[in-house]
């Protein structure tokens, strides 16, 4: 999987180290969103627009993709797709009829692009990410020799770093951080995958949201849209965490609320966010909070 910025530039290298043990190479889309940000944390230039409008449209997504698909039918092996997090919502069948709809435009978008397979977040999405499959690639069990994307050759670095294009929003900053305390809150009861909005989150797309208000505080990002000639700054960040509190409050029920972790999701998403310096992952300051409370030898019942 390849997942890392660095890892874009190095895979004829981890093809060839792992040949006799690979079939290929997988585009791990939202780890390589967080692990853009990470690499570039020190450019002030290079601040992400809204998580929302980061996908695969964007020119260093879509020449990732080009170049894993070039460098592995070049070798002979599978060249796979990414994840479609989106989820459908047994509640809410208009909901999941969106779902099922942008899951298969994104699979369309990889089957013409040279993908020769793909994978889900749910079980029920496999019937729609096959069914676009199958049609586009004629029974074959690959596109390997078929489709080789020999324009993706002409890549050069610049196409792999170009900056995202989009604006920052209020709601922007709102979600990422009410889909990150969420995230957190459920990770700390043993949860690693959660529905949220109708989205699969887990580590890496919590991730997003978590270093992308670290990089709008860090460097005071301007906010576009309804938060126009805002900027990021401490004191809008903690007006914002009470505020998204107070609704996941709502929304999730006083009850279950109570009885969640949501305060002390809160308590580690907001501190990673504000510190001075980032960390390398989410889930440290929660592991330490795991071992604090639940000892070796207690139950965590």
């Amino acid at each position: 999987m390849i997942e890392t910025l660095p890892a874009a530039f190095q895979m004829n290298e981890i093809l060839y180290e792992l040949r006799d043990h690979s079939l290929g190479l997988n585009c791990g889309r939202w780890d390589y969103i967080f692990s853009y940000i990470k690499t570039f944390q020190a450019h002030p230039d290079r601040l992400l627009p809204d998580r929302v409008q980061v996908g695969m449209a964007q020119h260093f997504m879509r020449s990732y993709s080009d170049l894993l698909i070039y460098t592995c039918h070049k070798r002979g092996v599978h060249a796979m797709g990414g994840m479609a997090a989106l989820i459908p919502n047994r509640d809410d069948p208009a909901a999941t009829e969106a779902a099922l709809e942008l899951v298969r435009k994104d699979k369309l978008r990889e089957v013409k692009a040279g993908h020769d397979g793909t994978w889900a977040a749910h079980t029920a999405l496999i019937p729609a990410c096959m069914e676009v499959f199958n049609n586009n690639m004629s029974n074959a069990p690959n596109q390997i020799h078929s489709m080789k994307r020999q324009d993706a050759s002409v890549l050069d670095e610049e196409d792999l770093l170009q900056s995202p294009r989009g604006v920052r929003t209020m709601e922007g900053l709102r979600l990422n951080t009410r889909v990150g305390i969420q995230y957190m809150a459920a990770w700390l009861k043993g949860d690693g995958a959660v529905p949220i909005y109708n989205f699969l989150e887990d580590t890496a797309t919590a991730e997003i949201s978590r270093v992308q208000i670290w990089q709008w505080l860090k460097y005071g990002a301007e906010l576009d849209g309804d938060g126009l000639g805002v900027k990021v700054n401490l004191e809008l960040f903690g007006k914002v965490v009470e505020e998204e509190m107070a609704r996941i409050e709502r929304e999730v029920g006083r009850e279950k609320f109570n009885k969640g972790m949501y305060k002390e999701a809160c308590r580690i998403f907001t501190r990673q966010c504000a510190a001075s310096v980032l960390d390398d992952f989410l889930t440290l300051d929660a592991y330490d909070y795991i071992v604090m409370h639940h000892p070796i030898g207690s139950s965590r019942l």
